[in-house]
């Protein structure tokens, strides 16, 4: 049994926006501590930490993000003139899925933490600079950031010779326009560099080649937020969280049919049941009244309530259950929801949000979300269940990025689970013509 996460080893104490965000504040909370003694143990030493605790990337891939730093070159690489190109850190604040909001926290409330672990990261990855790329919806979000980020260029704790280490380190904030497909980290790149926000076909990899043709790691803000904590508290305090292979604590944010819906800092692998009942004051009408819950936004399939309520809240439980843990946004939701109608409307974001780049994605999510929102009437035939399921599986795994992934699992996890719901529907108004 897991055991919930105490006050003392959160590493988000001002989630919830009680105390002031500015410097004073977040220096009084621990952040920006010595950090010129953090970047003294060298690049290496840095990364063999982050790899030693199990940090896997918050974003939703859960890819382990110390093995994602090494990936940088040690030597930068030249250009055609034999120059040294620079590297950089792409820092994704996008935050664009259906029911993630923890970025959204961090940044209007802990700004400083974001900016001490970019400095930590790009100094581990010997990057010359960070970008934010926030999201453009975030206007507070934003301001508070950009006043952020000045008061730490005026405490010179970056910048030229940041924190007095004697590496110069830049940070920039850019503000998105709104694309949910600028959250996929090439995508993010076009954007940055002032082009279409779509994704770029891979290999090359951005830390072979990304922003400007420069060695890139594109990282989720939580991934790095978390990163000086671990460093000054040790990998062995950050993997004593979660089951192994999914170590740490993580920020769940919880919507839908709960009693209290809230943003909590937990250990990872936490029981399902048990997050609900302590933060959130249950399910709304009892836990009879469940009906699904989607465990990591919208793009990852739901589970019905007899299936999530024991599960471990981690990357292996949730696969096991045939969903994900994604950026661990909880949806519940209760029997008063038309499940065909909610994921209907999924559909209809995903078919609103592809770039169109791909024949599969650009022309499969418009056709799914028809499907979908005549089955919700039941106005279909039966055997378009299976044709829905077949194109689902042909969008699914033939796009350059996850879009289609996403676009095609709420779907398959609907015929999955409620299949005899989409059954029922059909046969009511076939009755309802036939009178």
């Amino acid at each position: 049994m897991m055991t919930a996460l105490a006050d003392k080893d959160r590493i988000f104490t001002n989630v919830y926006g009680f105390q002031p965000w500015n410097l004073s504040a977040a220096q009084a909370r621990g952040d920006w501590d010595d950090t010129k003694a953090i970047l003294a143990k060298g690049q290496d030493a840095i990364i063999e930490e982050i790899k030693a605790s199990g940090l896997r990337g918050r974003g939703g891939a859960g890819f382990p993000t110390g093995m994602k730093w090494s990936f940088m070159p040690k030597e930068p690489p030249s250009d055609h003139l034999g120059n040294p190109k620079p590297s950089f850190l792409v820092i994704n604040a996008d935050e664009s899925e259906p029911g993630s909001c923890k970025d959204r926290e961090i940044i209007r409330h802990d700004p400083h933490k974001l900016i001490e672990g970019a400095l930590v990261a790009g100094f581990a990855m010997r990057a010359r600079a960070a970008y934010i790329y926030i999201r453009g919806e975030y206007i507070r979000e934003a301001e508070t950031l950009f006043a952020a980020v000045q008061e730490a260029y005026d405490a010179g704790l970056i910048g030229k010779n940041a924190c007095g280490s004697g590496y110069d380190f830049d940070v920039f904030v850019h503000r998105g326009a709104g694309a949910y497909i600028c959250g996929e980290e090439t995508a993010m790149i076009e954007s940055l560099e002032g082009k279409k926000g779509q994704p770029r076909l891979k290999p090359p990899f951005p830390a072979g080649a990304g922003l400007y043709g420069c060695p890139t790691t594109v990282n989720n803000v939580e991934s790095i937020a978390v990163a000086p904590t671990i460093m000054r508290r040790g990998a062995s305090w950050f993997a004593g969280f979660g089951r192994e292979n999914n170590l740490g604590t993580k920020l769940f944010q919880i919507s839908g049919h709960v009693e209290k819906p809230c943003v909590v800092e937990e250990s990872m692998s936490i029981p399902f049941e048990e997050l609900i009942e302590k933060h959130c004051g249950g399910i709304r009408g009892g836990w009879d009244n469940l009906l699904a819950v989607i465990p990591g936004g919208s793009s990852v399939p739901l589970v019905p309530a007899e299936q999530i309520r024991s599960a471990p809240m981690d990357f292996d439980g949730l696969k096991e259950l045939g969903s994900g843990l994604g950026t661990a946004a909880v949806i519940v939701m209760d029997k008063s929801t038309d499940i065909v109608r909610a994921i209907s409307r999924l559909s209809y974001f995903y078919k609103h949000e592809s770039c169109g780049q791909c024949t599969p994605c650009r022309e499969g999510t418009g056709w799914m979300w028809r499907m979908m929102e005549r089955l919700r009437d039941g106005d279909a035939e039966l055997q378009e269940i299976d044709m829905l399921q077949q194109v689902t599986k042909q969008v699914e795994g033939h796009t350059i990025c996850a879009l289609g992934d996403a676009a095609a699992w709420p779907i398959q996890g609907l015929i999955r689970h409620f299949r005899p719901e989409l059954e029922r529907r059909i046969a009511e108004n076939t009755r309802e013509a036939a009178e």
